[in-house]
This record gives structure tokens, C-alpha cells and sequence, in this order.
């Protein structure tokens, strides 16, 4: 990992040696800055995704903390004695710093493989009904007539497109969270 502080960070941040330290901070498995400055700290992360194209995740607990969050890809808000600013900016929230490991690991997760596979789910839903229309109009001549009524297709889409989702989401859990957080590893899987 690397530590720099505000000042150096200040002196990094100008064009010269913005390509150093991204060449540093690409071998570096975190980077940490202690001492910054708001804007130097939204200025880092903007600085990392742009060059490095990298997903960034910033994590802050106060009012401070708010830019940063912002600019990252994803912003976890820390609630505490620094108020709830940084909650609010954020996508998501946790009261402890600890909790920072089970929200990445096992939650994470989780969401990766169910979007993956409600995505796979919508996909599949509508190919489905597509098709079913796609092949009536071979027996009505290819006039343009609707094989259904209008509720029909509402019905159909709200049906399949609420309730699986939601069964779905509360239910499934692949791999249990003792075992995600045994083995980190499984976090790179699922991506």
C-alpha cells in the first residue's frame, strides 16, 4: 500500500508528475491519503479514473469526504461522529469501517450474480415473447395483427417482470456469507 500525505499529495497532483505517481499507484493494492484537502482528494480519484480507467471506491466520513464521494464510481458513506454528510452523498452506507469488508465481499457478491442473472431473466422474457409474435404472424398473413390484447401484454409484463425479481432477489444467495468471507477470492469470480 502507499501513505502520502496533503502536502506531497499537493505537489504530485501538478502535470509533471502525475504520470509517476500513476506508475506507483498502479502497483500499489491501496493508496492512502492522509491530511488532503477536499478538492485534492476528489482531484485524485477524478486522476485515477480518467488515466488509469480503473473503478474507484472512496470512503469518507464526514463533510469533507463529500466531493470525493461523489466523483468515485462507488462512494460508501461512513455514519458517525462527523455527521451524516458523507452518508448522504453516498451509495451506500455503513455505521462501522469494519463493516467495509462483508459489504464488498459478501453483498457484493450477491448483487454481481443476481443482476447477472436477472439480466439473463429479462433477456430470455422478452425473446419469449418476441418469438410468440414473430411466428403468429406467419399464420395471419404477416397483416400486423396483434395476437393479444393490450391487458394481456400488461398483465405479462408485470407478472413476469415484479414478481421474479423480488422472489429472486430475497432468496437467492448462492454461496453463504461465512464461506464469501473465508474466501476473498470469490469476489473476483463472480465478476
Amino acid at each position: 500500500g502507499l501513505v502520502i500525505d496533503g502536502r506531497t499529495l499537493e505537489h504530485v497532483l501538478h502535470d509533471s508528475l502525475q504520470n509517476i505517481f500513476l506508475e506507483l499507484t498502479e502497483k500499489c493494492r491501496a493508496v492512502v491519503c492522509c491530511q488532503a484537502t477536499p478538492l485534492q482528494k476528489s482531484v485524485l480519484v477524478k486522476l485515477v479514473r480518467s488515466q488509469l480507467k480503473a473503478m474507484t471506491l472512496a470512503v469518507g466520513d464526514g463533510a469533507n469526504d463529500v466531493s470525493m464521494i461523489q466523483v468515485a464510481d462507488t462512494g460508501v458513506g461512513l455514519s458517525g461522529q462527523e455527521g451524516m454528510q458523507a452518508v448522504m452523498a453516498s451509495d451506500f452506507a455503513i455505521s462501522q469501517f469494519r463493516h467495509l469488508r462483508k459489504l464488498l465481499l459478501v453483498h457484493g457478491h450477491w448483487c454481481y450474480t443476481r443482476l447477472t442473472n436477472m439480466v439473463l431473466y429479462y433477456f430470455y422474457k422478452n425473446v419469449t415473447y418476441v418469438n410468440l409474435l414473430f411466428w403468429y404472424q406467419f399464420f395471419c398473413g404477416f397483416s400486423g395483427t396483434s395476437m393479444t390484447d393490450y391487458w394481456i401484454l400488461i398483465l405479462f409484463n408485470l407478472l413476469f417482470t415484479s414478481v421474479p425479481p423480488i422472489i429472486y432477489g430475497v432468496l437467492d444467495k448462492d454461496v453463504s456469507a461465512e464461506i464469501l468471507m473465508k474466501l476473498p477470492q470469490l469476489y473476483t469470480m463472480s465478476q
